[in-house]
């Protein structure tokens, strides 16, 4: 006779082992194509530095832009809905912008793409593309859904209605909900030291994936702005820090995007994790350094620096405002991240 077996449902930390290390696969992380740039310039207007396949800024959710929030640079894939609502209106770049890393998507490629609406409101432009002296730098809009409001597309990009325009990038989705729980379920490597004007990092000093984890705000204790500090992290060394809890904040002035800033040179190695987070905010006056990763579809990521530089990895929502000129710059995320496997089932 046979017998039936039953599965019983357990949280996936349960179901997983965290093992080895694993870069990001394709199209996130690293540069793709063949005019990735060997060095990659601090934020900056002048001509394009290269060209990036790789997605800079995907969310699960919807993508809303308020406040003062002015550009996105890279490849941007949403699956849910744009909106462009900022206060006292204006123009959004997206794709190109005007200060970035300057390293743009490839031409003709789907520079932004969504699976539902895209809502300007009245008042409000995006505008996809732009051009160096050089030349241009052009692509599409693919979206599912419908399109309201101004949108403007440098040529020869077009606007495409594709109503499967999202369905290449549910695989892209599950691989951030999976990737994000497992690097949360990481060990800690290091110490963290949060003071009412610092938090300092302390890594081993010798372990190529520095893991911290942080169970507090990085604010000072009245949820202002704070420095961030590393210690004792080798060279080359992946840094992950894992934002845990419901509700978790950055605010911080640390960062410039120069040469020599100790952020700076972590950025590509560096990833902020915040892997069941329903509400996430980075906030602050910076040029905010590293990739950001968001594990929980039903969260939602506000970001309000000056900056962010890296990739922006959510599976909710992202809220991008701030009071003033506010941008996500295309830097890639070239770590290796703690590798989680499903162990082999009892005999």
């Amino acid at each position: 006779m046979a017998v039936a077996t039953a599965v019983a449902a357990v949280p996936l930390a349960a179901a997983l082992t965290v093992g080895s290390a694993a870069p990001l696969a394709p199209p996130l992380g690293a540069c793709t194509g063949p005019d990735c740039p060997a060095v990659w310039p601090g934020p900056n207007n002048g001509d394009f530095t290269g060209r990036d396949a790789s997605i800079n800024v995907f969310t699960g959710g919807n993508y809303t832009v308020n406040g003062r929030a002015a550009e996105a640079e890279g490849k941007i894939v949403t699956l849910g809905n744009l909106t462009v609502d900022k206060n006292g209106g204006g123009v959004y770049n997206m794709g190109v912008v005007g200060v970035g890393s300057r390293v743009v998507p490839p031409n003709g490629s789907d520079f932004v793409t969504t699976g539902g609406n895209v809502d300007v409101k009245s008042g409000n432009s995006i505008l996809i593309g732009g051009s160096d002296s050089h030349g241009p730098a052009f692509g599409n809009l693919r979206h599912a859904g419908s399109v309201t409001g101004t949108v403007s597309i440098d040529p020869t990009g077009q606007s495409i209605q594709d109503p499967n325009a999202a369905a290449p990038y549910q695989t892209v989705l599950t691989r951030i909900e999976e990737v994000s729980d497992c690097v949360g379920q990481a060990a800690a490597t290091g110490t963290v030291d949060v003071s009412s004007s610092q938090a300092t990092f302390t890594g081993d000093g010798t372990s190529t994936k520095q893991v911290f984890n942080v169970t507090q705000n990085l604010t000072s204790p009245t949820g202002g702005q704070i420095g961030l500090v590393f210690t004792n992290i080798p060279a080359g060394a992946t840094v992950v820090v894992n934002m845990l809890g419901d509700s978790p904040v950055i605010n911080t002035y640390t960062g410039t995007g120069l040469a020599g800033d100790q952020t700076t040179d972590m950025r590509s190695k560096l990833m902020y994790n915040f892997p069941t987070a329903t509400s996430a905010q980075i906030l602050g006056s910076a040029q905010f350094q590293g990739s950001v990763l968001a594990g929980n579809p039903g969260g939602t990521t506000t970001i309000a620096q000056p900056g962010l530089n890296g990739r922006v990895y959510l599976a909710g929502n992202l809220i991008h405002t701030g009071t003033g000129g506010y941008e996500i710059h295309s830097y890639p995320f070239d770590g290796d991240l703690p590798e989680c496997r499903t162990p082999s089932p009892s005999p």
